[in-house]
């Protein structure tokens, strides 16, 4: 079987080609520009691979309702040209395969469900912290949607003692990705994260708002694994500061063994490590044809 797969993200676009057991055969990627220059490139590499399916994960926020007049856009993004841009359907007119739909995040929960770090469990969140932050709710053996689909990249934060950072959200300003995105880092220090040393500040403080909003969704969720994925967290150093403030913001009061014993098995990278977006994908793309489900 060969499953197409798309992880379209803020910076870049990945495309490539898997099967059922989720191993990826090839890839290609390319900046993620206007969709008049990225859509082409992507059409093109798939116009020859002869694919069963392909699934979408995508950037946010999105239509994901298939009953919606406009299902399969991309909705409110700020990115120039992407608003209310109709990702899903400018596929669709090309390739005449099943489609699977959703967010990067959502897709890459999906994934590491499937295949990675959260392997026969029947819940897990994926964050992806990077350019921006999005969080992915697998929960009870299916993908959590709603209203749209979870958005927990801007959910509020208390504020940090020592940080008196406006925020960069356009939206919120100090919600969790306004605060905590890499973005927000190199604002803030005036640095990138990985300029940055590890005994830096800078760490201690996405630390704590990272493990704040972990607490909150193990508070709300009850996930069996957190899965901690992009670009920020390739700084290894944020694990045991994350893992250990989350232990302090419970204070014992979810009497688990998978937090009170095992947090570095619960709180853990992603099991696809840096493909699990385009895994997420694949994930999508192989249900999709599983369940024949088509873009209308």
């Amino acid at each position: 079987m060969r499953i197409g797969a798309i992880e379209a993200g803020g910076t870049k676009f990945v495309c490539g080609i898997g099967d059922e057991n989720g191993k990826v055969d090839d890839q290609i990627s390319f900046p993620t520009e206007h969709p008049d220059l990225t859509m082409p490139k992507v059409i093109q590499y798939f116009q020859d691979k002869q694919v069963d399916a392909i699934g979408i994960g995508s950037f946010g926020p999105i239509d994901i309702c298939p009953d919606s007049p406009t299902y399969g856009y991309v909705t409110t993004t700020p990115k120039p040209g992407w608003g209310n841009y109709d990702m899903l359907g400018t596929l669709k007119r090309v390739f005449s395969v099943p489609f699977g739909w959703d967010t990067d995040v959502n897709g890459a929960a999906f994934g590491e469900a499937k295949w990675g770090a959260a392997k026969g469990l029947s819940s897990c969140l994926y964050y992806t912290v990077g350019t921006g932050i999005g969080v992915g709710v697998y929960s009870e053996g299916k993908l959590v949607h709603g209203l749209v689909h979870p958005e927990g990249g801007h959910i509020l934060t208390r504020r940090h003692p020592d940080d008196h950072f406006a925020g960069t959200c356009p939206y919120h300003g100090d919600c969790l990705e306004g605060m905590a995105a890499g973005p927000a880092i190199e604002a803030r220090w005036g640095q990138k994260g990985h300029e940055l040393p590890v005994d830096h500040k800078a760490w201690e403080i996405e630390a704590f708002y990272i493990a704040q909003s972990i607490t909150g969704a193990i508070l709300l969720n009850s996930p069996q694994k957190i899965i901690l994925g992009g670009g920020v967290m390739q700084q290894s150093q944020l694990f045991p500061l994350i893992r250990q403030a989350v232990l302090q913001n419970l204070n014992g009061y979810v009497s688990s063994s998978e937090i009170l014993e095992r947090i570095d098995d619960y709180i853990v990278s992603p099991g696809q490590g840096q493909q699990a977006g385009l895994c997420g994908a694949l994930a999508l793309g192989l249900s999709a044809q599983e369940n024949q489900i088509a873009f209308k």
